[in-house]
Formats: structure tokens, C-alpha cells, sequence
């Protein structure tokens, strides 16, 4: 795949961020900070030199929570296509979890439930590595469903 030339902001942002998480950022602020503290004699702990360390943690605090959230937005992204891609590749997993991600919170805990039934069942099974679907599971509740059609019993009790 073709690497398209990033934006302007896109580069810096990514800098930034990159430079941020950095050790020399954290001396530089851990610096900041002590500068600030030794100056207060300076100008006698007044309110204008508390102001200045203030607005400018404020100022960069507020900044740097769009770029955190840009890059979470960008990882989260390229971990779920990562994913996606593993679903699409495995014979045994089902395709209908690739994009799961855009679900609303009740069909996430719909899934959530299934899952965590799953893993209750599977506990009991002697193969330790079997895989279970939810393709698997519908074929599983299909059949008990024309089982209890031909049988004549109440199939909402499944």
C-alpha cells in the first residue's frame, strides 16, 4: 500500500504528540516547573507569577487533549482494521463481528452476554482449544428451533 503525503497538521500533530511522550519533555516540564518555583522570591509570589504557570499549564493541558484524542482515534482505527483483517483471514471466525465497533451499547452487551455464555459452556468442554461462532451458535439454534416446530413445543422459551 502507497504511503499518501500527510497534511501539514497531520505531520505536526504527529511530531508533537511523538515528542510529548518523550523522556526529554517530561525533563523539560519537570524544568519548567522547578524554574517557576525558584523564581517565586524573585517576584515575590505574586499573583501574576502564579498566573503565568497557570494560563500556560491551562493553554497546553486544553491542546494537548485534541492531539491525545487524534492519536487515540488514529490507533483505535488502525487497531480495529488490524482486527478486522484477522477475522477476514480465519476460516473459524465469523465475519459478522468485522465492524462491530459502530454497534450500539445494547447490541455490545447483547454480544458481551453471548460471549460470556460461551465461555461458561466452553469451560466444560474436555477439548480445551475448540473454537465456537456465532454462525456456529445460530446453526445450533436453528436446528433446536425446527426440533421444537416438528415437535409441536413453544419455541420462545429458547
Amino acid at each position: 500500500m502507497s504511503r499518501k503525503k500527510q497534511s501539514f497538521f497531520e505531520r505536526t500533530a504527529n511530531r508533537i504528540t511523538q515528542w510529548t511522550g518523550s523522556s526529554y519533555a517530561f525533563g523539560a516540564a519537570a524544568l519548567l516547573i522547578i524554574i517557576w518555583i525558584v523564581s517565586g522570591p524573585l517576584f515575590g509570589y505574586s499573583d501574576t507569577w502564579q498566573l503565568v504557570i497557570n494560563t500556560g499549564t491551562t493553554i497546553i493541558t486544553f491542546l494537548m487533549v485534541f492531539l491525545i484524542q487524534k492519536t487515540q482515534n488514529k490507533d483505535s482505527k488502525a487497531i480495529q482494521l488490524k482486527l478486522n483483517e484477522l477475522i477476514a483471514a480465519s476460516k473459524e471466525a465469523s465475519n459478522r463481528m468485522v465492524d462491530i465497533e459502530d454497534l450500539d451499547e445494547k447490541e455490545l452487551d447483547l454480544l458481551h452476554q453471548f460471549y460470556s455464555h460461551l465461555a461458561e459452556r466452553s469451560q466444560k468442554d474436555i477439548a480445551l482449544h475448540q473454537s465456537h461462532s456465532i454462525d456456529a451458535a445460530d446453526k445450533i439454534h436453528d436446528s433446536k428451533l425446527q426440533l421444537r416446530r416438528k415437535t409441536g413445543e413453544d419455541s420462545t422459551q429458547l
